[in-house]
């Protein structure tokens, strides 16, 4: 028998607590970790893709150099060079904003790239930048900056202690819980309905989260603005507005309320496609319970009116009194806490402080909105990218209107991808640095414990030793952001330096012992005194429960004198489009439909698409939609399909359902492989089709900038079956070959 060890796996949001079975250099086998404090043993599929990923031959372990059409090995020193000079030399020609970076999802997961991007990000000095932040949480971020005063200051479902969870755009049993850390959710739903809780789902789809509530309401998508505002007008009209505790911190209601005026359950109930009845039911049992919470994930934020959704969602809470209280929404007291050393740091957030060159789209926390990144690119004048550095990331796949950003990296000057593969983006850069494997670092879950059901900590040693000279990530971006510092003032430059030497002489261990000692639960500087230290935290292999979430409000608010806006007047503006789309809404025409996305357990975007035992077995990916938008256009159960929009159009299988909303399509995200150039070889016999092929870099969320993802308008017609391959898609899928 070999020896256990004890990690949490870095796959996705839920923190799930592992027990790996190494022996020497061999991983035997991955169980869930029953001593976890926080997941208790809950385990998903997803977690064996460590093992896979850490000994995949398709993965880069070395630097690697594009030569005409192929690549050759190459040193970490004369990498870092050539990208320096390139760098220099295109910023020298065409100013700093030729330059462009994109962050990608992975990113998060990893605590020592997201204490080191900082000064990477500095020593770029563009003002573009980019990540997977707009095409998924951003309208929840920006609500947190506009009420609360800090861009991470973000609530979360006390779902352990809630009475009535309303839960919009959300499947939890497929994601794990996104910004909502709940290892083992299932239980805990299961747990809520058991006591006598409800747990009302609204969704185009009847999702498996929707098949264990008490009540599913299908929901036209890009329409839960329209919903929330008609609970808040029951709400206010039925006298079921308490701020309780909260009262004397709170501004705008009465703001709020004329905000809503207009939008009765009555006047929704076509456009959201709920009655009028279900809808004042639902805000009089939310209004009457003992603790509720309404909680809104990607089908609420990846559309059209995504800000206002995710600022409503938060009204909700907040209008009777279930912000901050037990089983309501709360705020974590996280032992190192990003929030508060960011606020100290002079980072809580911005907005609008720039826009874009092309479309003129706002900035939010010093990023540009991701549905612009091929146009900066692909539009000549002053100021056009140039260059590209992509960390962690898959932007082909990911971005709306995917092949407007293939063509465009195809033509582009210069790109570097920090990357483990040779991804379908990666295969355009002309160097790929990549990193160690996570299972050849330590780990710490800087940004998931800001949004855990329960406070709690836990670190995880590497499991093995990364090969002799192997680059951590975050060496890799204090090397960059020395490299590019050059062309600095001497005084900067000297500072930055400096900070840099300090960082890497520190490392993240370092830092986050710092961040633990001064933390809310720290020791400080006491050598014999109580507290928590990452010392004491490593001796815990099974993490340290830290206790339920607590009231924080008003100490916790960063906003000027510690109040909380209700109605901040940038969302209060944007109501404005949501009146002017109900005046012109009529029906949207009997025959359209809307396409959304879906996440399957054992997939998580694009980055485990490799991984051999996630994708074994895996059957055609399939569109998916309502027998009688099928009938209507004769399409039946497994024909192949044509699916259109705007910018572009995929095949795929037609697969027949009442679980979908009628008017509604339904693809999985995150596939588009096969790519000619591309080393992936699991995830390019399963290709699937990209459904960013379909969605819009255009429609967007005027307001925060996020991706239109959900909602995006298409067109369905029967295609020849003979005309598809095996796997269910169209055996032409690269325009480049």
């Amino acid at each position: 028998m070999g020896k256990i060890h004890y990690r949490t796996c870095n796959l996705c949001e839920a923190m799930c607590g592992l027990a790996l079975e190494v022996e020497g250099e061999r991983l035997i086998s991955i169980r869930g970790d029953a001593g976890d404090v926080f997941s208790q043993g809950h385990i998903c599929p997803k977690a064996v893709a460590l093992g896979d990923l850490h000994s995949d031959p398709d993965r880069i372990r070395s630097p690697q150099r594009r030569v005409g059409d192929g690549w050759e090995a190459i040193s970490w020193d004369d990498a870092f060079h050539e990208i320096g000079e390139r760098i220099a030399e295109i910023r020298t020609t065409y100013g700093r904003d030729s330059v462009a970076v994109y962050l990608g999802n992975p990113n998060v997961h990893n605590y020592g790239s997201l204490l080191t991007l900082l000064p990477f990000l500095e020593a770029l000095e563009t003002r573009n930048r980019f990540s997977a932040t707009s095409a998924d949480q951003l309208p929840q971020m920006l609500a947190a900056y506009l009420m609360f005063g800090h861009q991470l200051l973000l609530p979360v479902p006390d779902v352990d202690r809630t009475d009535y969870f309303l839960m919009l755009g959300a499947n939890p049993l497929e994601s794990n819980g996104s910004l909502m850390s709940a290892g083992g959710i299932k239980r805990r739903l299961e747990h809520l309905v058991a006591r006598g809780g409800q747990l009302v789902v609204v969704d185009p789809r009847r999702t498996r989260t929707a098949e264990l509530a008490t009540r599913h309401l299908f929901i036209r998508p890009g329409s839960d603005a329209f919903f929330l505002a008609a609970i808040l007008f029951a709400l206010f009209e039925e006298d079921r507005v308490h701020l309780h505790r909260l009262e004397p911190f709170v501004q705008g209601v009465a703001e709020l309320r004329g905000c809503v005026a207009l939008f009765s359950p009555e006047a929704v109930a076509g456009r959201v496609g709920v009655p009028a009845k279900a809808i004042r039911q639902v805000a009089r049992d939310f209004g009457t319970a003992r603790a509720a919470v309404c909680y809104g994930r990607m089908g609420a934020s990846a559309q059209e009116f995504g800000g206002l959704a995710a600022w409503l969602v938060n009204a909700v809470n907040i209008v009777t009194g279930n912000l901050d209280r037990p089983g309501g929404a709360m705020f974590t007291t996280p032992a190192a806490d990003l929030v508060e050393f960011t606020a100290r740091l002079g980072h809580r957030g911005g907005f609008a402080r720039w826009r874009s060159r092309v479309r003129g789209l706002r900035e939010f926390g010093g990023e540009l909105p991701l549905s612009a990144l091929a146009e900066e690119m692909d539009t000549p004048g002053q100021g056009q990218v140039r260059a590209l550095i992509t960390v962690a990331g898959n932007p082909v796949l990911s971005t709306p209107n995917s092949k407007r950003l293939e063509r465009a990296l195809a033509r582009i000057d210069f790109m570097v991808s920090i990357d483990l593969y040779r991804n379908e983006t990666a295969r355009h850069a002309h160097f790929i640095l990549p990193p160690t494997s996570p299972l050849e670092r330590s780990h710490y879950d800087l940004v998931f414990q800001m949004l855990a059901v329960r406070n709690g900590a836990k670190y995880s040693p590497a499991l093995f030793p990364p090969p002799e000279g192997a680059l951590h990530d975050w060496q890799i971006l204090l090397e960059l952001a020395e490299r590019l510092t050059t062309s600095r003032p001497p005084l900067a430059r000297a500072v930055a330096m400096l900070r840099n030497g300090v960082l890497q002489w520190l490392g993240p261990e370092g830092i986050l012992d710092l961040l633990l000692r001064f933390g809310p639960y720290g020791r400080g500087v006491r050598p014999l005194g109580g507290g928590l230290d990452l010392g004491r935290l490593k001796s815990q292999v099974h993490g340290i429960d830290l206790g339920p979430l607590r009231p924080v409000l008003p100490g916790r608010l960063y906003t000027r004198n510690k109040q909380l806006f209700l109605c901040p007047p940038a969302i209060a503006m944007d109501m404005r489009r949501l009146r002017e789309s109900m005046r012109k809404w009529e029906g949207n025409g009997a025959h359209s439909l809307r396409l959304i996305g879906r996440r399957e357990l054992r997939s998580n975007n694009t980055w485990l698409h490799n991984s051999q035992r996630l994708l074994r077995g895996q059957r055609p990916l399939r569109l998916t939609l309502h027998p009688s938008d099928a009938k209507l256009r004769g399409i039946e159960e497994g024909q192949s399909v044509e699916v259109c929009s705007r910018t572009g159009k995929v095949e795929a299988l037609a697969s027949l359902t009442e679980a979908i909303m009628p008017g509604v399509v339904c693809l999985p995200f995150g596939w588009g492989h096969g790519k000619k150039g591309a080393r992936l070889g699991v995830a390019n016999k399963c290709p699937g089709v990209n459904i960013n092929e379909l969605t819009d870099e255009l429609f967007l969320d005027d307001l925060s900038g996020n991706a239109g993802l959900n909602g995006v308008p298409v067109t369905l017609h029967p295609v020849d079956l003979a005309n598809l391959s095996p796997d269910g898609i169209s055996g032409e899928t690269d325009e480049l070959r």
